[in-house]
């Protein structure tokens, strides 16, 4: 089986004021079809600026990212965008939702942009809809759902497209712990049962109960990966 996201020696440097930033360090990371991956770590230890490399809006200062067999260093910017849009679903903390759009229409609006909604597409985005319990709220504004709910829009709207790779950057961060707990679950389960590659960020050690791998990121570096269910376990249970 091969990896859907492989990275080789990713470094990102700053510079200015006499002041070097490695923001990430020499970072090689391989991500397989139906895997779930929790990236943790303190504050600024590089897990933002990872998942903006990973997710194309970042170069890297130096090393290679590989998508679906596709080198992103080798695109322009142009050809960026619409690999992104095509390949890359993300879902941002603020889940950032047309806020004068429907919960239908923003998720469509993936479908419009990369040129391929139809009826069968348009049936599809329902399907994914109800599946995430929103079959009543199609019509709906965002400022007329919860927390929990207009999170779930961004999530059927970073799939919708059927992207390769899913990218969650603390999306549980505004939720309670059991709206979390829900959102959680079903990027899991959506995941697996698609097999896509998915790759969270979290401070919440809580949420990785539902991944399959944890990363740990320090200072830029990878300092632990964390595979098998019981050291994950192990691992939440002590924070």
């Amino acid at each position: 089986m091969e990896a859907i996201i492989t990275t080789h020696s990713i470094n990102k440097i700053y510079q200015g004021n006499n002041v070097t930033v490695k923001a990430v360090e020499d970072v090689s990371i391989e991500v397989f079809p139906g895997e779930f991956i929790g990236l943790v770590g303190p504050s600024g230890s590089g897990k933002t600026t990872m998942l903006a490399i990973l997710a194309a809006l970042l170069n890297p200062t130096s090393g290679t990212v590989f998508i679906d067999g596709q080198d992103i260093g080798e695109l322009n910017d142009k050809d960026k965008v619409k690999f992104r849009r095509s390949r890359i679903g993300f879902t941002f903390q603020s889940n950032n939702l047309v806020p004068y759009l429907t919960v239908r229409e923003n998720v469509e609006l993936m479908l419009r942009l990369n040129g391929t909604y139809s009826r069968t597409t348009q049936e599809k985005a329902n399907e994914l809809l109800n599946r995430l319990g929103l079959d009543e709220k199609l019509n709906n504004l965002p400022n007329q759902l919860s927390g929990g709910q207009r999170q779930r829009v961004a999530i059927a709207r970073s799939m919708v497209h059927d992207p390769s790779l899913i990218l969650a950057d603390e999306p549980t961060a505004s939720l309670d712990t059991e709206r979390a707990y829900q959102v959680t679950q079903i990027y899991a389960d959506l995941i697996h049962e698609n097999k896509k590659s998915g790759i969270m960020v979290t401070h919440d050690l809580r949420m990785c109960k539902y991944v399959d791998k944890i990363i740990q990121i320090e200072d830029g570096r990878i300092t632990a990966v964390l595979d098998d269910r019981g050291q994950i376990d192990s691992l939440i249970s002590c924070n």
